[in-house]
């Protein structure tokens, strides 16, 4: 099973770029765990009491994340949590330009937004 770092701004796709997450990643992959980071639980959190467009997408990011493994990690903020639970998985989804380069320079292949509302493996 290929098992796939899953990122805050990820999990809040749907509502933010109307991208159907998990029919995304059926598409592009066979058998995979979505996993991802407490601080990402925490981060969504956070988010989901404020208000407006990012509290309601990070209220349904934090209902997808449901369907996630959590993982516990060393770093307490999210990006690096991701940054450090992608060493040990196939990709990392995200569409955090500035987590994708630390990605990209660690080797980790990233999932991310191309082509409108479709998700694509980038290098």
């Amino acid at each position: 099973m290929t098992r796939i770092a899953v990122d805050t701004n990820a999990l809040m796709m749907p509502v933010e770029a109307d991208v159907r997450l998990f029919d995304e990643l059926d598409r592009l992959l066979d058998d995979y765990e979505p996993v991802v980071p407490e601080s990402v639980l925490e981060e969504l959190d956070r988010l989901a009491a404020g208000n407006g467009e990012e509290a309601v997408a990070a209220s349904v990011g934090r209902d997808l994340a449901d369907r996630c493994t959590v993982v516990a990690t060393d770093a307490e903020y999210a990006d690096d949590a991701v940054l450090e639970l992608a060493g040990d998985c196939a990709y990392a989804v995200t569409n955090d330009r500035p987590l994708r380069r630390r990605l990209s320079m660690a080797g980790v292949p990233v999932i991310c937004l191309r082509a409108g509302t479709k998700l694509a493996v980038t290098n």
